[in-house]
């Protein structure tokens, strides 16, 4: 992606190569994540969604399996519990 094949580089900048790190990329994502978190209506849809998820489906104690697990894994680590 990052050369053409006779050697030449895109014109457009987004379609240059950047390497690791890759500045473009992470404007792009913080400017959705910025997007999706301001979406208020959404994101309590999701809440309820997930509770739901954890409170009622069968894989709930699967999942609330997993978030004691994260839980146990960050203490100690400089995390604090919530």
């Amino acid at each position: 992606m990052g050369q053409h094949v006779d050697g030449s580089k895109p014109s457009d900048p987004e379609q240059q190569n950047e390497g690791e790190g890759s500045r473009s990329a992470a404007r792009r994502y913080d400017a959705n994540a910025e997007r999706a978190a301001k979406d208020t209506k959404k994101v309590q849809k999701l809440a309820e969604k997930a509770k739901q998820a954890v409170d009622d489906s069968e894989e709930g104690e699967e999942l609330r399996q997993a978030e004691e697990k994260g839980k146990r894994g960050a203490q100690g680590h400089g995390t604090e519990r919530r």
